[in-house]
């Protein structure tokens, strides 16, 4: 029976590496360091949302659905596993709000969700400058 990879130590919680590769046909394994995809750091539920997102495509609506949750939640989800993978999430130096708007006239987001938004987007631009 094979277990899921762990990548890190129980004991002291640092980073694993992989050193050994085994064969159980033909019974080669293989010694060495090895480096493990950053992916392997990622947290299960993050992996499966990573799969519904490829599943459809990148397509946020679909994700939506498929999920069944709200456009900022997807949007949530997608900048916290870019951090997790070490990546610096993209911000927006301002809300486009006719995008939020077409949007929201389309159906793809609730008036609610697109206040949110637009909130979201007015916070981060104070925020950005005060700093």
């Amino acid at each position: 029976m094979a277990y899921p990879l762990i990548t890190d130590c129980p004991v002291c919680t640092k980073k694993l590496k992989v050193t050994k590769l085994h064969c159980s046909n033909c019974q080669t394994t293989i010694e060495n360091e090895f480096e493990m995809s950053k992916f392997f750091s990622l947290e299960q539920e993050q992996l499966q949302f990573i799969e519904v997102f490829l599943k459809c495509r990148g397509n946020i609506k679909e994700v939506e659905k498929e999920l069944s949750i709200s456009y900022p939640t997807v949007r949530g989800k997608l900048n916290e596993i870019i951090e997790a993978l070490g990546y610096a999430a993209q911000s927006k130096s301002k809300i486009d709000k006719k995008k939020v708007i077409s949007m929201l006239e389309s159906g793809e987001i609730t008036p609610e969700e697109a206040i949110n938004m637009i909130k979201e987007g007015e916070a981060d631009a104070y925020e950005r400058g005060n700093s």
